[in-house]
């Protein structure tokens, strides 16, 4: 009795990079939706945590992956991923969008995030009485610096991920991100 040979070394395919889903975007905009879905939800929270309208966010969720397909041909690899394209042109569409209605800007932080930001700033037994300071410093802050502060510490990104969302050096952003948190040492305790 002869048993059919079958062949056990055949594996799926594994699924494609980052980098193949945009390439077949590029070439076929109909190719687009394995990105939006992977990215909408990232792209909303970003949006979210500087409104506090929700609606509003899905909104202008919407524009950004409206503005990503319109302008995919134009998009370049640069070693980040994808999504730092599409939290650039989040940010642009937020700066739009404040311009006509800059009393729609919210920071939505967290008290333990608060903390982590500036632990390396004050002896961390030493925070407790500078929250409320530190809550009014941040919410003063200039929108650039706001999105820097909110990038790094309250989004954990990378700083070259934010060089790129902010068209900057990774060193630049590193920075830009110290004098940030020196001014802002400076307004708590002066407060």
């Amino acid at each position: 009795m002869n048993i059919p040979r079958t062949n056990l070394s055949h594996t799926a395919a594994p699924p494609p990079s980052e980098a193949q889903l945009v390439a077949a975007a590029q070439k076929d905009i109909s190719r687009f939706e394995p990105l939006y879905n992977h990215y909408h939800e990232p792209v909303v929270r970003f949006l979210a945590r500087r409104l506090d309208d929700q609606d509003q966010a899905f909104d202008l969720a919407s524009q950004v992956f409206l503005k990503a397909m319109q302008n995919l041909a134009k998009y370049e690899q640069r070693g980040l991923p994808f999504g730092s394209w599409l939290f650039r042109i989040a940010r642009n569409e937020l700066y739009t969008y404040f311009k006509k209605s800059p009393e729609s800007r919210s920071v939505n932080i967290e008290t333990r995030e608060i903390g982590t930001t500036m632990a390396d700033e004050m002896e961390e037994n030493s925070l407790e009485p500078y929250m409320d300071k530190m809550i009014e410093a941040i919410g003063d802050l200039p929108e650039d610096d706001l999105q820097m502060i909110e990038m790094r510490y309250f989004e954990k990104r990378p700083y070259k991920e934010i060089g790129e969302i902010l068209d900057m050096t990774e060193n630049n952003a590193k920075v830009k991100t110290y004098r940030i948190l020196e001014k802002l040492k400076k307004l708590i305790l002066a407060k």
